[in-house]
């Protein structure tokens, strides 16, 4: 039996790490400057023609309020209207981290679990 050991990334791979954790960092400082609180964690996927952030923590006390008398509903409301407002800002950070236009901006967020979900439809590259 022998052990397998993973390699040393590729110049390639490091490079989209580096672009993972340059948007990732980007995102949550947006988040801390917009919303007044940042996520907790975040990790950045890029995938061919999509980049998709998932943002940990960082619920206002004002939803977790929310979200705990059963208003989970207003909370969405009101991230989509504040998403919508602040659309043009995710998607340069997207832009200028990827050097690539982004086609469609799409943002979700479950306050039960307190995850959000960023994706980005970039044009083909």
């Amino acid at each position: 039996m022998s052990i397998v050991r993973p390699t040393e990334p590729e110049e390639e791979s490091y490079g989209a790490g580096t672009q993972a954790a340059a948007i990732s960092n980007a995102l949550v400082q947006l988040h801390r400057h917009r919303y007044g609180k940042g996520p907790t964690k975040a990790k950045t996927y890029l995938l061919d023609d999509l980049v998709v952030c998932v943002l940990e923590g960082g619920a206002l006390r004002v939803e977790e309020t929310l979200r705990d008398r059963g208003a989970e509903e207003i909370v969405h409301e009101v991230r989509r209207t504040f998403q919508n407002a602040l659309e043009h800002e995710f998607r340069a950070i997207v832009e200028r981290e990827t050097g690539r236009r982004v086609r469609t901006f799409l943002s979700q967020f479950d306050p039960e679990d307190n995850i959000g979900a960023e994706m980005f439809f970039l044009e083909p590259g």
